[in-house]
């Protein structure tokens, strides 16, 4: 099969798809493997060591996207969507509930999607989403607090306090894998920390982990109203697999917060889970709504390039050479997980949750498939 690696395009984004271990695994198996040029160059993975890998590089954009597979990071761009052919499968991160013009050039061009974020494990975990999670999770932290600062337009906290000073208020809303690295990294820089979520079995494993040292509550409407009005940050945490996210803060909510605290709205890729959350990028990465400093970055991880780009590859890798070792028909009959990464085939949407939230007919992709 005939396998191209992009150069990314969006905003600050510095990961690369494929490393050249990555190349060096699907060439040796007798693939094709294509990488733009200086794809990797930003995370320190040049030309030579593809080539060294067994991979060609080419030149520009359109030779990466003849490829059968395109195996990148981030949605594609704008610019990217004409590149892309009938027939082709795109494995990547795809985010495609708030992105309609995305979505409806992939259903018209009859592109395969294979999301990262709706792929699972035996277990119902999501095994390409995860090491990204712990990433943005434990940058959460460490960019509220930057966020915080007065030239930034935060009202001038220090989340670990100072003896005689009490420490800044966190509150994490999810505690699932994004949350719980937040409170690990929250709770490493002397924060007060509070946890909620809706699921009281979670909030008992994360105080087993963390004891008294955090605080949890049941996520409900009360609690994150009240919650959130004392908050110096709060870290939005909450992903529903492939659906866009709820809103669970209100401009009201807002309006109740001491001037210059701080929402990092992590889940943005979807949405975001307050109501005045709206995607910003690396290069202008806050801005001010009710006198509140938003962080609303979709592609947070890229900010630690080559650790994130190592984490997501190793991960990526087995499906990716599923994938090319098998088509994509045999690779998705055999794997029930990565079945579920599938949202668009033949230009139908083949995830139901995103179906649901889009208002398009929904088929399944066993049945596409077939």
């Amino acid at each position: 099969m005939r396998i191209g690696v992009p150069k990314e395009i969006k905003n600050h984004e510095y990961r690369v798809g494929l490393t050249p271990a990555g190349a060096h695994v699907l060439a040796a198996a007798g693939h094709e493997v294509w990488i733009e040029t200086r794809a990797g160059a930003a995370v320190g993975l040049d030309d030579a060591a593809y080539r060294a890998a067994g991979a060609q590089i080419a030149a520009t954009a359109p030779e990466i996207y003849a490829a059968d597979l395109v195996i990148k990071v981030k949605e594609l761009q704008p610019a990217e969507f004409a590149l892309t052919h009938p027939g082709q499968i795109l494995f990547c991160y795809q985010h495609l509930a708030p992105a309609p013009a995305l979505l409806a050039a992939m259903l018209e061009r009859n592109v395969s999607c294979v999301a990262y974020e709706t792929v699972t494990a035996a277990d119902g975990s999501l095994p390409l989403l995860t090491p990204m999670s712990e990433i943005a999770g434990r940058l959460a932290p460490q960019v509220g607090a930057w966020a915080l600062q007065m030239a930034n337009g935060g009202s001038g906290i220090l989340l670990s306090g100072v003896p005689g000073v009490a420490p800044g208020r966190v509150v994490i809303i999810g505690g699932g894998i994004v949350g719980m690295n937040a409170a690990k990294i929250a709770i490493g820089m002397g924060a007060d920390v509070t946890v909620l979520d809706r699921n009281a079995e979670r909030l008992r494993q994360l105080e087993t982990v963390f004891g008294a040292r955090l605080k949890t509550g049941i996520s409900n409407p009360h609690s994150i109203e009240a919650l959130v009005r004392d908050a110096d940050l709060v870290i939005g945490a909450v992903l529903l697999p492939g659906k866009l996210s709820p809103k669970l803060i209100h401009r009201a909510d807002l309006e109740q917060m001491r001037r210059g605290s701080v929402i990092v709205d992590v889940g943005i890729d979807q949405g975001g889970i307050a109501d005045t959350s709206r995607p910003t990028s690396h290069s202008n990465p806050i801005y001010g709504e009710s006198g509140i400093v938003h962080y609303c970055v979709p592609n947070m991880p890229s900010a630690v390039a080559r650790t994130a780009t190592l984490a997501l590859t190793q991960a990526t890798l087995p499906y990716a050479a599923e994938i090319a070792a098998q088509g994509l028909r045999a690779a998705l009959a055999a794997d029930a997980g990565l079945r579920d990464g599938l949202q668009v085939h033949a230009g139908r949407v083949t995830h139901r949750d995103l179906a649901a939230d889009v208002g398009r007919p929904y088929i399944s992709a066993a049945e596409t498939l077939a």
